[in-house]
């Protein structure tokens, strides 16, 4: 053995010292306890490390022992080694998994094949209240908590008999009584003859994790202010009772209702008023409908209802005209007698022609906009015969949203210029839609196909964040500049609008406040003055300017002129056409040019298509512009360029830089 562990032959190992063989460390210690045999006569019990010649070190458990000759005397000693290195290993591991057991922070308990309880650590009476000598020699059947079935507990053992394993979690009682659900592994242990010998038990209280769980799929899927569904409810929803109504050959109705007047409310009372009164009217609304319907609120005061079983379309008129009844009645906020009324679109499912929950949904958008066009406090039915004219409409809307999705729609970009200086001031974004077919397709040719819809919103977004990175990759290249882009009034309204500009221009911080700017048509702005006013105020004091398009198109006053804070005018194109030819649209932009500088507003002239119509907004007082006499749209990749060879082409009104 000796011959083996240094792998040496026996005349190698004869007569030569321990130093041969051993390092300084052992060499001494072995010389230790050999003085100590040889010299005191002592029998010497220890253990050695050796290293063995393939650099792995051995543990061996050595007893020498002194040896005498005739006369008594010590003549030498013998000593017996034995390798217990694996005895060493084995131990270790004994005292690792004592520790494991015993410091877990999962609880941990182990039973004999009767399944009565063995063992158990610190950590299992932490979590369940029970001591040690409440539990050995029981049954864990005594922590049921009476909650789980009798399927259940089958399952499980079938698991532990046929794989010897299982994990899940089960809902088990504390020794106070409470319940809790723990998240539990069960492993079988077995003999080589693969006879269960033991079970292991490891869980963790998972109720806390359980209730964030919960809390947080209900944020997912409730509205926060009033508790009722969301649109990921009321999508699930819905299309689950599309599903099974022609199964049962009934009917489902779409309510889609706006509340009326609720505006001036929050316009007079604020916010936290508006928002009390709309968890009222949702509890309103929850009340009168029947078990198995679902309401909805999609936001602002905007709800949808889904009415399920019902026989024929007449069934669920009076359960509508009870929502409309309700919602009119007086409700008392903070002891102010407050007074709304809904219009309502209704639209029925099945149809003759097959539709999506999409497509119903927008039916009973737009009866409801019928209901409030001819007067309020009422519902429309949508009606699919008189509908069909529209057919091309959603028809052409799909078209637009997989051209969305196969990124079809792109960004074309026109400068703006001060024709006194020839600076570039910024250009203007302006969608294009690139056909696969048709080549550039013009805006004028599908954004009216737009309007109103979800998709409408979705390219809102799109265009400002493309816009966004178009500003950085400017930058980048050493050209900062600013970008116009317009946004629909829906996209506006919608009350998560500051928000999002917040989250966008956060993922951009080295783009200069004001690179950013929004137009928005002047109509728009005067549906809703006091609304939009305050989001442009609000946009300014995170950089965002806006401009008012179209500018004089419309019929604002001089009031609204003077309380709109938007810091550009744009003037309409068609007065730009018409001012060579036409007094009157002269009249009108000098008219404009001269409102935008009393009110110290920028001014800007859209349509510049000749050295003609620059001169004359020179003469004006209009030095801002753009138009094909400066540049048409041109794609992003041409911009660069451009910028770098720009000279303006009319010495009379501007130097060549």
């Amino acid at each position: 053995i000796v011959r083996e562990l240094f792998q040496l032959e026996e005349k190698d190992i004869i007569g030569r010292g321990d130093e041969r063989f051993f390092d300084d460390e052992a060499v001494s210690i072995i010389r230790a306890n050999d003085s100590r045999v040889l010299m005191h006569g002592e029998t010497v019990y220890a253990e050695e490390r050796i290293a063995a010649h393939n650099g792995e070190t051995r543990v061996y458990q050595t007893t020498k022992i002194p040896l005498f000759d005739e006369q008594g005397h010590i003549s030498s000693l013998c000593g017996i080694s034995i390798d217990v290195t694996e005895n060493k290993r084995i131990e270790e591991q004994l005292r690792l998994s004592a520790s494991v057991f015993s410091h877990a922070r999962e609880g941990i308990f182990i039973t004999g094949a009767d399944g009565l309880i063995i063992d158990l650590n610190d950590a299992f009476t932490q979590i369940t209240g029970y001591s040690r000598e409440d539990v050995i020699g029981q049954n864990p059947r005594m922590f049921k908590s009476g909650l789980e079935s009798q399927d259940f507990y089958r399952h499980l053992w079938q698991s532990l008999s046929q794989n010897h394993y299982w994990q899940g979690e089960i809902k088990n009682r504390h020794k106070n009584g409470s319940i809790y659900t723990e998240l539990l592994t069960i492993v079988a242990v077995c003999d080589d003859e693969e006879r269960i010998q033991h079970y292991v038990a490891m869980f963790s209280d998972i109720t806390q994790q359980k209730a964030d769980q919960q809390e947080l799929e209900h944020i997912a899927h409730f509205d926060s202010l009033t508790g009722l569904a969301n649109r990921i409810v009321l999508a699930d929803r819905l299309h689950q009772a599309m599903l099974q109504v022609k199964r049962r050959h009934q009917k489902i109705a779409l309510v889609y209702i706006d509340l009326d007047g609720f505006k001036a409310i929050n316009d007079q009372y604020g916010h936290y008023i508006g928002d009390q009164l709309l968890i009222q009217i949702a509890e309103c609304l929850r009340q009168s409908l029947r078990e198995g319907d679902t309401i909805a609120r999609l936001g602002g005061d905007e709800f949808v209802a889904v009415l399920v079983d019902l026989h024929d379309h007449t069934a669920s008129f009076p359960l509508i005209q009870r929502l409309i009844d309700n919602i009119s009645t007086p409700i008392l906020v903070q002891g102010i007698s407050l007074n709304v009324s809904a219009s309502i679109g209704v639209s029925f499912y099945p149809q003759k022609d097959d539709i999506d929950p999409d497509q119903l949904t927008r039916q009973a958008d737009q009866a409801m906009y019928q209901a409030k066009m001819t007067g309020k406090n009422r519902y429309h039915v949508f009606d699919p015969e008189s509908d069909r004219s529209q057919r091309s409409h959603f028809e052409q809307l799909d078209l637009l949203r997989q051209a969305f999705d196969l990124r079809q729609f792109v960004l074309y970009y026109q400068p703006k210029v001060n024709l006194r200086t020839g600076q570039i001031i910024g250009f203007e974004a302006l969608i294009r839609w690139q056909h696969p077919e048709r080549g550039i397709v013009p805006p004028i040719q599908f954004l009216p196909e737009l309007e109103n819809s979800d998709l409408e919103l979705t390219i809102d977004e799109w265009v400002i964040d493309t816009a966004l990175q178009q500003l950085q990759d400017w930058l980048d290249h050493g050209y900062p500049t600013t970008i116009s882009v317009n946004v629909s009034p829906r996209r506006l309204q919608r009350g998560d609008f500051l928000q999002y500009l917040e989250t966008r221009l956060s993922h951009y911080p080295k783009l200069a406040q004001g690179s950013l700017e929004l137009e928005i048509l002047e109509t728009s702005a005067l549906d809703d003055f006091s609304r939009i006013s305050q989001l442009i105020a609000a946009c300014n004091d995170i950089g965002v300017s806006f401009a008012l398009d179209d500018f004089g198109t419309g019929y604002s006053s001089l009031t609204y002129l003077r309380n709109l804070p938007a810091a550009i005018l744009k003037i309409d194109r068609s007065f730009v056409a018409g001012m060579l030819d036409e007094p009157a649209d002269r009249a009108i932009l000098q008219g404009v040019i001269g409102l935008a500088h009393a009110f110290d507003r920028q001014v800007i002239a859209e349509g510049v298509e000749s050295i003609e119509h620059a001169k004359q907004l020179m003469a004006l007082g209009c030095e801002l512009a753009q138009g094909f006499y400066i540049a048409k749209p041109m794609p992003s990749d041409a911009v660069l360029q451009w910028m770098a060879h720009w000279r303006f082409q009319y010495p009379g009104i501007l130097q060549t830089p």
